[in-house]
């Protein structure tokens, strides 16, 4: 069955073949924001992730650089920086395949393209933090619920990198999603490896799934 997705708040992906359509679909919808749209999205952006307590109570934060039409936090990072914030960026690990690890990120920070060809910075043990001693992570997703479900690009490197969470639950970062607005859907269907989203913060509002 082929669909148009003419109404994605509606739309149940029930299948791998779903999830590849859908994730095709919200893919080509953000790459075509236009640039404009795309900066009232990040001001927007910034202002809901301020409205958030464990984001503005953080001292040491993961987020990433955008790509692909992916919300951008850059401004609310410029603006947190200057209130004493740390920001770690993911860095596809060097030894442990398929899992992120997360280098200390600032305008003096050495940058290379990693095999995706998405700049990262350059591995370096002294710059790494402990995924499990980051205080929160926005991490991008390419499709989202109310629930907390969470569409990402089909790599696993969050879920692998955070796994660690299912076991040691306490000992975890507030985990958090962030989306435009129209990557919100229905419902998405859970699969076991997925690691949980403690909120979605879009351009537009927070959706809290705690």
């Amino acid at each position: 069955m082929t669909h148009t997705f003419q109404n994605l708040s509606d739309f149940e992906p029930d299948t791998a073949r779903d999830r590849k359509a859908l994730r095709r679909h919200l893919r080509q919808a953000r790459r075509e924001l236009n640039p404009q749209q795309q900066q009232d999205a990040a001001i927007g952006l910034a202002n809901t992730l301020r409205k958030h307590p464990r984001v503005m109570g953080a001292r040491h934060i993961g987020l990433y650089l955008p790509n692909d039409g992916e919300i951008d936090p850059g401004l609310f990072m410029a603006q947190s920086q200057r209130r004493g914030m740390h920001f770690y960026l993911p860095v596809l690990h060097p030894i442990h395949s398929g899992q992120l690890a997360f280098c200390r990120y600032d305008a003096t920070t050495p940058m290379a393209p990693n095999r995706f060809g998405i700049p990262e910075p350059v591995f370096h043990s002294r710059r790494i933090r402990p995924a499990w001693s980051l205080d929160v992570v926005l991490m991008p997703l390419v499709g989202f619920d109310e629930e907390g479900g969470r569409l990402g690009m089909g790599g696993g490197f969050y879920d692998r990198s955070f796994a660690f969470t299912r076991i040691r639950p306490r000992l975890r970062p507030t985990l958090i999603g962030l989306a435009h607005e129209l990557q919100k859907v229905q419902k998405l269907p859970v699969e076991p490896w997925d690691i949980p989203l403690d909120a979605v913060v879009t351009d537009h509002r927070i959706y809290r799934t705690d």
